[in-house]
């Protein structure tokens, strides 16, 4: 997509985040005439509670990491295993897919999320003009691999499940599943907090003419009103 292209602020244009409606010369803190909803050209504070989540979820990365995700009982011992040595487990009793799946999805795949994650933030907060195109689909992997980040959770609880019906040992959660959990969920907020329209925008500040709106995609209606402004 060529940078000389005409965008939506440029044309006036501004779009409903609820019911998708565009409204031609709205401003931000006026409503959809649709769903009443306040309108902005971008997620308010985006970057701030980005920015917020990323480091939360970087100061919790670390005890998912060294603190035991899994505590193993039997009548002999209790074990305790974190993810890196439940990882090295599977890898020498020569469970190598399990061993390589675990690592990618609990280890690397929150790890590249936040390095993801920070980038765009950071190179959005420049309004930096490069690789805009990449940084788009950097997103989209961020949004897709997501869904996959619970897959350490849901291995501890099947073998929990599966080691109490055979009745020899008893498995249980260690605290580091639940700071791994929050890692996941605030990484998710992040991405979700994040606006990614922000890597598309020039570096001169965002400014707009406000005007009477008029609904660019929908028909008139009977008694409709004009927006009205936030007090």
């Amino acid at each position: 997509m060529s940078d000389e292209l005409p965008t939506a602020a440029s044309l006036g244009l501004l779009n409903c985040h609820h019911c998708g409606a565009v409204w031609r010369g709205a401003a931000d803190g006026q409503h959809c005439e649709r769903c009443g909803t306040v309108l902005h050209h971008r997620k308010p504070n985006s970057l701030t509670r980005t920015w917020a989540l990323l480091l939360a979820a970087y100061i919790m990365y670390l005890p998912a990491n060294l603190l035991p995700v899994m505590v193993t009982r039997n009548l002999l011992e209790t074990q305790t295993d974190t993810i890196l040595s439940g990882v090295i487990y599977f890898w020498v009793t020569g469970a190598w897919g399990l061993a390589t799946i675990v690592f990618v999805a609990s280890f690397l795949v929150p790890l590249f999320k936040l390095a993801a994650l920070t980038i765009m933030a950071f190179m959005a907060q420049r309004r930096s003009t490069g690789r805009r195109l990449e940084r788009a689909r950097l997103y989209r992997i961020v949004e897709v691999i997501g869904r996959w980040s619970m897959l350490d959770v849901f291995v501890v609880s099947l073998l929990a499940g599966l080691v109490r019906i055979q009745g020899f040992a008893e498995i249980t959660a260690g605290l580091g599943i639940a700071a791994f959990a929050s890692v996941v969920v605030l990484t998710m907020l992040a991405s979700l907090s994040f606006d990614p329209r922000l890597s598309w925008d020039d570096p001169a500040p965002l400014t707009t003419t406000p005007a009477t709106p008029l609904a660019a995609d929908i028909p008139a209606h009977n008694g409709q009103h004009e927006p009205t402004t936030l007090a």
